[in-house]
């Protein structure tokens, strides 16, 4: 139910207020105290009403290098280098990837950054995601080991609810972004 309330509050922003949220956003991001100065930057491709990474992708420092995330068989992301122009492919869910193979594609730990989609988070940087578990899959090795890659949420600040729920293979983030706010996340919790 959650999900589904975060979802429409998300889609059901003006367009007027998703295109200024985005820019914003890619302030925020690109001013991240872990922002690295090379390496690969994954993001999305917004659906559903996500908060676009246009002007994130659009304004990252030439040596970082924008990533899409591919679908991969055994159920993880891989990503891979993407422009605007690069062919795309639709994968499963309707979601445009990189037309690249992904067993050739780079894996979650070979990026500096991942800026992942959300549905809803907190101010301790807990994610909620589509529930289908890709991220927490591909990001599990972080249970065990620090950044990098450092774990960056991008939302509007309409997703942000007080406390979310928590399971055990739930991967925390190191920072969320949204038009107004800078979350990082505090060492304990």
């Amino acid at each position: 139910m959650l999900r589904k309330t975060l979802r429409e509050r998300r889609r059901s922003l003006p367009p007027q207020q998703r295109i200024a949220a985005a820019e914003a956003l890619a302030g925020r991001v690109l001013a991240l105290p872990f922002l690295p100065t090379s390496g690969y930057v994954a993001g999305y491709w917004a659906i559903d009403g996500e908060i676009g990474l246009h002007a994130v992708q659009l304004r990252l420092p030439a040596p970082l290098i924008y990533c899409l995330p591919l679908l991969h068989e055994d159920g993880t992301l891989r990503f891979a280098p993407w422009r605007a122009g690069d062919p795309l492919v639709t994968n499963r869910y309707g979601i445009p990837e990189p037309d690249v193979t992904a067993a050739g594609a780079l894996r979650a730990e070979d990026m500096a950054v991942l800026v992942m989609p959300l549905v809803g988070f907190d101010a301790d940087c807990h994610r909620l995601g589509m529930g289908g578990g890709w991220y927490d899959r591909s990001l599990a090795f972080r249970h065990d080991r620090p950044a990098p890659p450092w774990l960056v949420g991008a939302a509007f600040a309409a997703q942000r609810v007080d406390a979310l729920p928590r399971e055990a293979w739930d991967v925390r983030l190191d920072a969320v972004c949204c038009e107004d706010d800078t979350l990082l996340a505090h060492t304990a919790g």
